[in-house]
């Protein structure tokens, strides 16, 4: 179960959608346990395949929640219902997304509050469950990741372009970027 080695944006994986999990054998249980080991050692609380450079539609999360939901697991070719989500800005003390793929950054960002989430565990069993809150956000911002699609993707004008500069200013976007957990400093300070 070895660590895996984070993509940072702009590494091709991270942008576009990932391919359906066809196989449900011992390749993707290894995978998945990858996954959880990397996850771990990065401090995150979810980890999509994509940022392990794996095209597949797949990620891991822990995440406690008030949901009835484990707190750990494995989402497999997932899908998700969202509710409505508000127009208005997003709170930049309370609603503020990182991602292990923008090491080191954080934005505000608006989420949907609920999400339906569907999908298959490693051994191919159904998984069918509502998150709220920051479990929700959780979900989102994995999912996402699963369409070729990062949380500074989303972001309002405002956060945006700042996030683009800080982007641009570490020399990130192009091909071949990672970093590795438990062995390079920690981005987000755990």
């Amino acid at each position: 179960m070895p660590v895996r080695p984070v993509t940072i944006t702009g590494e091709p994986v991270l942008h576009r959608r990932a391919a359906a999990v066809t196989e449900f054998d011992d390749d993707l249980r290894a995978l998945v346990e990858d996954m959880y080991e990397t996850m771990d050692e990065a401090h995150g609380v979810g980890l999509a395949a994509p940022q392990i450079g794996v095209g597949l539609r797949l990620f891991t999360y822990d995440f406690a929640n008030d949901d009835g939901v484990p707190p750990r697991g494995v989402l497999i070719n997932p899908s998700l219902t969202l509710s409505k989500i508000s127009g208005a800005d997003p709170d930049p003390e309370e609603e503020v997304e990182g991602c292990l793929s923008v090491p080191g950054l954080s934005y505000p960002l608006k989420r949907a509050e609920w999400a339906r989430v569907q999908g298959f565990d490693v051994d191919g069993q159904p998984v069918d469950f509502e998150a709220t809150g920051w479990f929700a956000r959780v979900m989102q911002h994995e999912y996402d990741h699963l369409d070729g699609k990062l949380y500074i993707d989303r972001l309002n004008d405002r956060w945006g372009r700042r996030a683009r500069k800080h982007i641009k200013n570490q020399g990130w976007a192009k091909e071949g970027l990672t970093w590795m957990p438990g062995v390079d400093p920690d981005p987000f300070g755990h």
